[in-house]
């Protein structure tokens, strides 16, 4: 397998902020990620990183105009809203009946954002100028004379080998792909009274079903006040304690509206097709310019983006170029690991197009972009809840896996709020990053922007940076840890970005992926 390769680019601050009015208040740090593993990306995720292509970043918090707090959903445990069913129910009209429906959701789609990315930063966080022969890593021998180099306290000269793959050992320490991370970490807590479902109890009933039982009861006491004493009044009685009994039926599932049989003249037909990206895949290399041309005609009409600005060429390097290397396990699900585009298929042309990377604890949604002549099938809030359901079943094949990242929340821009609606969620803590419940982190966040979320006043982050001098370097196509490079590195320090960089992206990630330097 091979090993993360990334160049950090440090802090991008007084950029524009596509979330509200201010034209300097954006900040984030971000890297151009040449390869990285799901492992890595599932890690980074877990202290707040994101991706947009190969680039990818994370929002400084408490700096940011607008923080981003990392959101994701407990899809085992998802409950449908009231809001939900009727997008649900819209569709499966549509498709059975040719029902059209002119109400268009007022929820924005999945991240129909491009978040913290503009077209003016794709030169900047698309293009790198390092050659590939650079980040092409010698062999393990190579690699092992740096390590030794390092515990002797010993300036040795590394004889120079044939180019070749590289295995690197794994590290006692490091999270695998069954075991979670130590980001995983949830604060549990009761929620307050009046804030969240109680899951433990049934769900409600609905009012006109308490006043027909009510109304039955009162017949039924008045009946046998007058059939006292009479046969009857066993039967009466057995009725009365059956009616009063809590209806055992239980809300419908996601399943159960999607997954639902149609009859053999519908007059629609929905077809749901994942598909690896990669130009390699038959698939989505047939479908990669009608993909392109529905992204174009997304980005115009909805982002008012120029044709300059949603060519081909931006929409590979936005939602075809990904970091991730496909893994496919025994273990893991029969689709594999990594990067993929969901695409709607409606009588045969796509409407639709959601992006996601399946990784080993969660199906993380990019991106979605369809086609604007069907909004008013609501397929934003339609395509998350199938990636929900999507997530669910990878679950059956896959047991750590059973989250669904949503991307970022942002309350302070009302716009962005819907996502706190797919219940039950949980927040990213920005400083100790622990999961949260968003009910817990909702009434800090009407007092904030930015909060830390885990109560704990003494708790501190688990995955920081412990030791500087075992962060691996990449450097002349040796791997080497920090403290050897330290001491061949000519020129000024590089020590405060290094640093800044290891305490970003953890201790377990920094000892695991190669920082390019040059």
């Amino acid at each position: 397998m091979r090993s993360a390769v990334v160049e950090y680019r440090g802090w991008k601050e007084g950029s524009r902020c596509g979330y509200c009015a201010s034209a300097r208040g954006k900040v984030s740090v971000g890297m151009w990620a040449h390869s990285m593993t799901v492992q890595d990306y599932q890690d980074l995720i877990d202290r707040g990183w994101r991706r947009s292509g190969k680039y990818v970043y994370k929002p400084i918090m408490n700096q940011t105009c607008c923080p981003q707090y990392t959101i994701r959903c407990q899809a085992l445990r998802f409950q449908t809203s009231k809001s939900h069913k009727k997008v649900l129910k819209k569709m499966l009209k549509f498709i059975s009946k040719g029902d059209v429906s002119k109400v268009v959701s007022e929820e924005e789609p999945m991240d129909s954002h491009i978040e913290d990315v503009v077209p003016s930063d794709f030169a900047y966080k698309s293009e790198s100028q390092v050659s590939q022969t650079e980040l092409t890593p010698l062999n393990e021998d190579h690699a092992e004379g740096a390590e030794n180099e390092d515990k002797d306290n010993v300036e040795t000269n590394v004889k120079k080998v044939e180019s070749g793959s590289l295995q690197i050992p794994v590290d006692k320490d490091a999270a695998g792909p069954g075991e979670p991370s130590h980001s995983s970490k949830t604060v549990h807590a009761p929620p307050k009274p009046g804030k969240g479902a109680d899951l433990s109890k049934p769900p409600c009933r609905k009012a006109k079903d308490i006043r027909k039982e009510r109304k039955l009861q009162k017949l039924l006491q008045n009946q046998m006040g007058t059939l006292e004493g009479s046969p009857l009044q066993a039967g009466h009685q057995a009725l009365l304690s059956q009616n009063s009994k809590t209806p055992t039926n239980q809300p419908k599932s996601i399943e159960d509206f999607i997954f639902v049989s149609l009859p053999d003249d519908a007059p629609h037909k929905l077809e749901v097709r994942l598909v690896p990206v990669s130009f390699e895949d038959p698939q989505f290399k047939s479908s990669f310019n009608q993909s392109a041309t529905l992204f174009a005609k997304y980005q115009m009409a909805i982002h008012k983006d120029t044709p300059s600005e949603c060519g081909e060429n931006e929409f590979t390097r936005f939602l075809c170029d990904s970091p991730l290397e496909a893994e496919n396990p025994p273990n893991g699900p029969e689709c594999g690991y990594g990067s993929f585009h969901q695409q709607y298929w409606l009588d045969g042309k796509i409407i639709a197009v959601g992006v996601i990377d399946i990784l080993p604890y969660c199906v993380s949604s990019v991106y979605l972009y369809y086609d604007p002549d069907y909004s008013f099938l609501s397929l934003g809030v339609y395509s998350a809840l199938r990636e929900i359901a999507f997530t669910r079943k990878l679950h059956e094949k896959a047991p750590d896996l059973c989250f669904y990242y949503m991307g970022f929340y942002i309350h302070s821009c009302p716009k962005m709020r819907y996502k706190g609606q797919y219940r039950p969620s949980d927040l990213l803590c920005p400083e100790t990053y622990v999961w949260t419940p968003i009910e817990q982190c909702l009434p800090l966040l009407e007092l904030s922007k930015y909060s830390r979320f885990n109560q704990d006043a003494k708790a501190v982050d688990e995955g920081r940076i412990k030791d500087l001098g075992r962060v691996r370097v990449l450097h002349k196509r040796t791997i080497m840890p920090y403290s050897v490079y330290k001491k061949r590195r000519k020129g000024p320090s590089d020590e405060a970005s290094v640093q800044q960089y290891a305490s970003l992206v953890g201790q377990t990630c920094s000892e695991r992926m190669l920082l390019f330097r040059s």
